[in-house]
């Protein structure tokens, strides 16, 4: 099943955003689009995808007669109860992005040599996946897992499968240790990375990575393998929104 994938870069909004946010932050009582359009030097077009979404996730907050002040978002994110905060954002994200692709979402990490799911978005209409087998131990054929390892470097991607062998868990699995590494090391930094059916039969996914700064992650979905045909449409819907996500681990 091949997937053919348009490029987006959610570190490139990102890094917008982040001057937007200094700006606005700089002028107490608000600033208007086109003063920020000056100051940030981006097209008011562009500008105006940007502050939709700062809007939307709270970082901004669009004042009654025009223009835009900090948002409660930012202010939490920069409070000492940051943790707290910054949890509920990302499982606030999680649900709008479950409600918008039609299927469960994950956002996970690799922390301390180990694959771990921080937290999901599921429903009656999106199921997630059944964790039949602890996805710590199962890198090397779910898409969470493989997606970080990719963002690893060779030595990492070594240490963990000394440590998490490549056993067969479907028949679609990869168990060839040399194969699995070729196909991490070749993997486009602008496609998901998929499981089909290599986890666990009935079920497909696709992971995009969130790396920023020394933190390893990944944004993930997962589909009944009879709903496979929307996998790619979803995946770019993933891609697409990851930004609140980068943006909140940025902050």
């Amino acid at each position: 099943m091949a997937l053919e994938h348009r490029q987006v870069a959610p570190v490139y909004a990102v890094q917008h955003a982040l001057r937007v946010l200094e700006t606005v932050d700089k002028h107490r009582n608000g600033v208007t689009a086109e003063q920020l359009a000056r100051e940030v030097g981006v097209p008011i077009g562009y500008l105006g995808q940007l502050l939709a979404m700062l809007n939307r996730e709270r970082y901004l907050n669009a004042l009654p007669g025009g223009g835009y002040a900090v948002g409660e978002s930012l202010v939490l994110l920069g409070s000492a109860s940051r943790d707290l905060a910054l949890a509920q954002k990302i499982k606030n994200v999680l649900m709008a992005l479950r409600d918008e692709v039609g299927a469960a979402v994950y956002f996970s990490r690799y922390d301390d040599g180990e694959v771990k799911v921080v937290d999901f978005a599921d429903g009656p209409d999106a199921p997630k996946v059944n964790e039949w087998v602890d996805f710590r131990f199962a890198a090397h054929a779910s898409a969470v897992g493989k997606c970080l390892l990719t963002q690893l470097d060779h030595n990492g991607r070594r240490d963990h499968l000394s440590r998490h062998k490549t056993v067969r868990l479907t028949s679609k699995t990869t168990i060839s240790e040399k194969l699995l590494l070729t196909k991490l090391e070749s993997q486009p930094a602008s496609a998901p990375t998929l499981d089909l059916q290599e986890y666990a039969i009935g079920t497909v996914c696709a992971a995009i990575p969130i790396t920023v700064g020394k933190t390893v992650g990944c944004l993930a979905l997962s589909l009944p393998v009879t709903q496979a045909h929307r996998l790619k449409g979803a995946a770019d819907t993933l891609n697409e929104r990851a930004a609140p996500v980068l943006l909140s681990l940025t902050l």
